[in-house]
């Protein structure tokens, strides 16, 4: 069944609507009438199966049929990533979803060919986070990553986020093979991860001095370089092996 998203701030069982956007979808894109089924979900765990109940002035009234909760996963993946140039953030985001991040950093780091001004992050950020919904809407996942405005490193350590376990993808000698290290961190169950990629050409060594000096330890993906997205996806699919449980 075709699926839909209505922001937890307006999740209600009892009376449940679709908004402009997801409206358009329905009625201009799948052609829904009337009748037909449909399942909706918040990002946050809940999920309703539905019926149009009326199409009138291009406006869908939804009939609850059942409801039901996916249980989160067993830690939440936070996945700091520097914005690559092109559509590539488009692209990590999208996996991440898929992958099971519970939020995803867009990091402006000082290699980063993309820049964003106040208002442009907040532009960037606003479409990231539609990236995810749709990319939740075609997986069938239920919890929605949280996508943060883009802001430097600094910044984000700054920020006060609190994390059992911190990692940063690094090329420098000092890296740990990553599954040598979560073997080790995966017997205390953490419950809350960062996983930080750099962009092409990866972060400055005054990045990871930064992030190491904030509890980051280096880890090392493999002998082959990665791309920066092809290092996100491993980076995520590899911890939800080690800790999703």
């Amino acid at each position: 069944m075709p699926r839909f998203y209505i922001p937890p701030h307006v999740w209600n069982p009892e009376k449940l609507a679709l908004d402009d956007g997801e409206t358009h979808h329905a009625l201009s894109v799948l052609r829904m009438q009337a009748g037909d089924r449909a399942t909706v979900f918040n990002g946050q765990g809940a999920e309703a199966t539905v019926e149009l109940a009326s199409v009138e002035k291009g406006r869908v009234l939804l009939k609850k049929i059942s409801t039901g909760k996916a249980a989160p996963l067993g830690c939440e993946l936070v996945l700091g990533q520097a914005i690559p140039k092109g559509k590539n953030m488009d692209l990590i985001v999208e996996k991440a979803t898929e992958l099971g991040a519970s939020a995803i950093a867009p990091l402006m780091s000082e290699r980063t060919i993309v820049r964003a001004a106040a208002g442009e992050a907040l532009a960037k950020r606003d479409k990231w986070q539609r990236v995810a919904v749709e990319a939740a809407k075609q997986c069938g996942q239920n919890w929605l990553p949280r996508v943060l405005t883009p802001q430097t490193p600094k910044e984000f350590f700054q920020s006060g986020e609190k994390f059992d376990v911190m990692l940063i993808a690094s090329l420098q000698p000092d890296a740990r093979p990553i599954k040598q290290l979560l073997a080790e961190v995966a017997a205390t169950q953490p419950r809350r991860v960062l996983i930080l990629v750099g962009p092409e050409g990866d972060f400055t060594p005054a990045e990871v001095g930064l992030a190491k000096a904030h509890g980051c330890r280096p880890v090392t993906l493999g002998p082959i370089i990665l791309r920066t997205e092809t290092a996100a996806i491993y980076c995520l699919s590899v911890l939800g092996h080690e800790l999703f449980g």
